[in-house]
């Protein structure tokens, strides 16, 4: 007897329509949960059903079909948006250390700027202090000279003058000329009350004839400090300042004070 092949409403479904179904109940399935799963579980997956029920109805249909099984997973999507996201924490990683190295090579350039103009600040300051101790000035402010080196006359027991006179008011300030030791202070003989001052340079300068002293020996003076004033004690015939320039302190060795003033930038 022949059979005939159902038609119509009949029809039994096909293999491919059979497996569609199946893919369906897998994936109903996995969106309800697994049959007597504990409630930790169902709560711990619940946002997962839909996304696993489409990725395992992807595979079969996939593998049905004959094609190579694809992994567009929702893991894959979250590992790929993970991917990037390192990518982006680490270039603003990258940035903010370069940013650091660029401030702490900013701060170091700035340090060592800072640390040179000090010590350039440190050197002019000692630059100009050289300058002063080394400077020389008049005995007298804006005196002069009345009685020149090496004047003649019976007023000195040499027979001439072995210094210069300024002219000086009883009781005018005088100063050291320059920066030395005081290794003579008091009453000179024909000098009156006179201070001897061992200079910087290893010369002498003395200073005669005042009416009073303010220095004593052993005592360093720098140029323009206040030694004693002016006044006529001593082999004198009226207030002024003798002033002398000597290569020691003793008397006769004495050299033309002028000129020592001058060598040693005084406008005379």
């Amino acid at each position: 007897m022949a059979f005939t092949r159902a038609t119509g409403k009949h029809r039994a479904p096909g293999r491919l329509s059979r497996r569609s179904v199946q893919v369906a109940g897998i994936a109903a399935l996995a969106t309800a949960g697994v049959v007597g799963a504990s409630p930790a579980h169902a709560a711990g997956t619940q946002d997962s059903p839909a996304l696993a029920a489409g990725t395992q109805a992807s595979t079969v249909l996939a593998a049905e079909s004959g094609g190579p099984v694809a992994e567009a997973t929702g893991l894959s999507q979250v590992t790929a948006i993970g991917s990037g996201l390192a990518v982006q924490i680490d270039a603003q990683a990258r940035a903010q250390r370069h940013q650091a190295d660029l401030a702490a090579k900013a701060k170091a350039e700035a340090k060592a700027r800072a640390e040179e103009a000090r010590q350039a600040e440190a050197r002019a300051a000692r630059a100009a202090e050289r300058a002063r101790l080394n400077a020389f000035r008049l005995p007298v402010a804006g005196s002069y000279v009345t009685t020149g080196y090496r004047s003649g006359g019976s007023l000195w027991s040499s027979g001439s003058h072995s210094g210069v006179d300024f002219r000086a008011a009883s009781g005018s300030t005088v100063v050291a000329v320059g920066a030395g030791t005081v290794v003579e202070a008091g009453w000179g003989g024909a000098y009156g009350n006179n201070i001897v001052i061992r200079m910087t340079d290893g010369t002498y300068t003395q200073y005669g004839h005042l009416s009073s002293i303010d220095v004593q020996v052993g005592q360093g003076v720098t140029p323009g400090a206040r030694i004693g004033l002016s006044g006529s004690t001593g082999n004198s015939t009226g207030p002024h300042l003798h002033f002398e320039a000597r290569t020691s302190p003793q008397y006769g060795s004495d050299m033309d004070p002028v000129a020592y003033l001058r060598s040693h930038g005084v406008r005379l």
